[in-house]
Order: C-alpha cells, then sequence, then structure tokens
C-alpha cells in the first residue's frame, strides 16, 4: 500500500485543498471539556449534581416526557438545556432554570406542567428559593419582544457589532488600568438599550409591571441560544419564512408539515450577534464593577447580583457569523452529506466540506464529517485533527448544529448531537 499522501492534499489526480486555519486543539483542552460531558454521555446525572435527578423525578412525575417536542419529548429538551448551560459553566441557579424554562408555560408555548397559582413551592422545593424565581420570571416576561425586538434587533448592522465588540475588548483593558470612559460609542448604544438600572416589562398574563435588572435580562440573553440550539432546524426555516437566515420571524407558515427535511437550520447568524451583545453586557457589568470597585460573588444569585459567565462557542461569544456565511456552509454541508459518500464522490464532498469550513467554522459537524473522508484515504493526522477539533466545536456547542431527526443518530451518543 503506498504511503499516505502529504497533509493538506488529497490524491495525485485531485486538486490540493487546504483546510480553514483553526486555533491547535490543545489536547488537555478536549480533555477538560469532554470530562464536563461524560457524565452527560453515560447518563450519570447524580455525577454532574447529586440532587439532580430529584427534579427530573418530579419533571417526569408531572408528564413531562410525555409532551411532544420539536425533536423528542419535552422532557428531553429541558435537560438538554440543563445540559447545554452546564457545559457553559452557567451558575447552578441559571442551569436549574433551563431544567424547568418553560414549566409555567411562557410566551411562546402553553406547555404548563406546574400551575403557576399553586404549583410554584413544588418547584421551589426542588430547586430552591433562587432557582424558582428566574423560573417564574422566564414564564411571564414578554420575552420575544424583550430578548429579540428590544434588544437584538437593535444591533442588525453586523459591521457595527463586531467593531462594538473590538472596542468593548480596548475599553476592558483601559478599566485594568484604572482609565473609564462611559461615553464611548459601544457603552452610549449598550446604555440607550439596557439601561444599567434595567427595564420594567408587563406580565405577559395579569398586564402588571415587572422590574428586571440587567443581569437577570442577560441571562435570559444567554438562556436563549441554549434553547434555540437545541430546537431549531430546517423546519423552523420554512415555518418563520427565514429564507434571508436572520431569523427575525417574518412569518408563521403553521400548516408546514413537521420534520421537513431535517437539515441544519439558519439560526447561526442571529444566536451569534446575541452572543456578542450578551458578551458587550459583560464587559460593561465588569466594568462597571471595576469603576465602583466591587465584585459579583462567584456564588450570588440574587436578581441584581447573578453571576454572568461568558460560554465558549463562537470563540467565547466574539465571532458574529454573516448570513451569506452561513447560508452558503449549510448548502455546502448538505450537498456534501447527501450522496457524495463513496468513490471518487468522496473527492468532491471533501472540497465541499473544506469549503462549508471555511465559510462557518464555528460548527463541528462539517469537520467530523470530513474527517471521516480523510479517514476513508489514510490520511489519518489530517483526520484526528478535524475530528479533535470538531468535537471540540460541538462539546463548546453543547447541542448539535442538526439537531433535528438526524440529529438523533447522533456522533456522541442518542439525544447528545
Amino acid at each position: 500500500m503506498p504511503p499516505p499522501p502529504p497533509n493538506n492534499t488529497t490524491n495525485a489526480d485531485s486538486i490540493t485543498t487546504f483546510v480553514a486555519p483553526a486555533p491547535p486543539v490543545a489536547d488537555d483542552q478536549l480533555q477538560s471539556i469532554l470530562a464536563s460531558a461524560r457524565p452527560f454521555l453515560r447518563g450519570e446525572l447524580e455525577s454532574v449534581d447529586e440532587n439532580l435527578p430529584r427534579p427530573l423525578a418530579v419533571l417526569r412525575s408531572v408528564g413531562a416526557g410525555e409532551c411532544w417536542h420539536k425533536h423528542g419529548s419535552f422532557l428531553d429538551h429541558l435537560l438538554h438545556t440543563y445540559r447545554i448551560l452546564k457545559l457553559w459553566g452557567a451558575p447552578d441557579a441559571v442551569c436549574l432554570c433551563g431544567l424547568f424554562h418553560s414549566a409555567y408555560s411562557n410566551a411562546y408555548v402553553n406547555l404548563a406542567i406546574f400551575d403557576p397559582s399553586t404549583g410554584r413551592d413544588v418547584v421551589r422545593a426542588h430547586v430552591g428559593d433562587d432557582a424558582e424565581s428566574l423560573i417564574h420570571l422566564f414564564c411571564v416576561v414578554p420575552r420575544h419582544s424583550l430578548i429579540h425586538d428590544d434588544l437584538l434587533f437593535k444591533y442588525r448592522d453586523e459591521a457595527e457589532l463586531r467593531e462594538h465588540l473590538s472596542q468593548s475588548e480596548i475599553s476592558l483593558r483601559e478599566a485594568e488600568k484604572g482609565e473609564f470612559d462611559a461615553g464611548e460609542a459601544w457603552r452610549k448604544k449598550l446604555n440607550s438599550i439596557l439601561p444599567r438600572e434595567g427595564v420594567k416589562v408587563k406580565h405577559i398574563k395579569t398586564g402588571e409591571e415587572i422590574w428586571l435588572s440587567r443581569r437577570v435580562l442577560a441571562v435570559f440573553s444567554l438562556m436563549t441560544p441554549a434553547d434555540f440550539s437545541d430546537q431549531l432546524y430546517g423546519f423552523q426555516d420554512a415555518m418563520f419564512e427565514n429564507s434571508d437566515g436572520r431569523l427575525e420571524f417574518s412569518g408563521d407558515n403553521y400548516l408546514d408539515l413537521w420534520p421537513g427535511d431535517g437539515r441544519p437550520g439558519l439560526w447561526i447568524n442571529s444566536v451569534s450577534r446575541m452572543g456578542a451583545v450578551y458578551a458587550l453586557i459583560v464587559r460593561e457589568e465588569e466594568i462597571i464593577e471595576k469603576e465602583m470597585g466591587i465584585r459579583v460573588s462567584d456564588d450570588a444569585t440574587t436578581e441584581m447580583e447573578v453571576e454572568l459567565v461568558v460560554p465558549p462557542m463562537l470563540e467565547r461569544c466574539t465571532k458574529v457569523v454573516g448570513t451569506k456565511e452561513q447560508m452558503e456552509a449549510r448548502e455546502l454541508y448538505w450537498e456534501a452529506i447527501a450522496g457524495k459518500g463513496s468513490g471518487s464522490e468522496l473527492k468532491q464532498a471533501e472540497e465541499l466540506l473544506v469549503r462549508s469550513v471555511e465559510k462557518n467554522g464555528v460548527v463541528g459537524e462539517p469537520r467530523v464529517v470530513l474527517a471521516q473522508v480523510y479517514l476513508s484515504g489514510g490520511r489519518f493526522e489530517e483526520a484526528e485533527r478535524e475530528a479533535a477539533i470538531g468535537l471540540r466545536l460541538i462539546l463548546e456547542w453543547g447541542s448539535a448544529w442538526i439537531s433535528g431527526c438526524l440529529g438523533k443518530v447522533g456522533l456522541l451518543g442518542p439525544g447528545f448531537c
């Protein structure tokens, strides 16, 4: 058998191709995040939190596992949201809010498995006061207008958002030296949209006024990508008329047949912008802490003092993926896996996957499939590299880019990918 071709080349009769550059994957970095995910993969949930089996048992007892959801049961989705937040390093109260995030129903769905007028004590007994308070707030605020209309849609200009990310990084470094400027463009815009003192919204059922601190709103904007990434795929693109990839809920095609063709959804642009806005909030809160000489303690979970953590995906929420890039990357990936799986077609699959990675390098599945192509050709070092990067990216998301019916098959076990 001839030796495998050198790195970054195909066989002699094919063109030379190059994989989009990516940071090297340190073994300890990958092993660390894999160690956090392993209890979920093994179903050893008591290893994640010794108290976790109790609230899960309560959710089962009230029928969460019997309620349909986009690609499984409602119980599956609740646990997946908890898993994502846990892998992101969110505080326990926030993770538990993810586990019960629609338990009282909410602005999007009527899936109340606990009556908010009588069941709050039951939930509180299993998750604690802080988590239950967040859960209840999450279920009674006008979530769509709060997160999308009044926050995310104010940052439609991707170039401006990227510029504000750069400016905020500089501001944070200046704050480390004791230099502060509240008049900077990025801070002025953020404060005009989300004031330091928080916002007032109306209860979705009673109409009463609710005050939300900026940190609580930030937590809800963190939970939304976790919620979306677990359940959105091509079916919702058709239902919401998301043809431009901005996920602005332009339509309501409720007659569309589920599950559609199962391809990955066009939600990466929206979630990347949401992550960037969240990063801006976190950075301004850090600057305020330095300016005032205070620090939010690691175990603080009151409305005023929820700890804000930056999740690892999207290069720690600093990468904004353009709509054009996400759409082209999705189509290239889909073409590669939908019939380019044998013989000479593998060469074409490789080219398609390489281009997909170049367009959108923040998701792991194209790299994992590319690793399979390299492995089939005996290009073991390249296969190992792409598999490691792909695995790390999937673990950083805590969910699958292709999260529809095909996602149930899973690269890392049922329900994970």
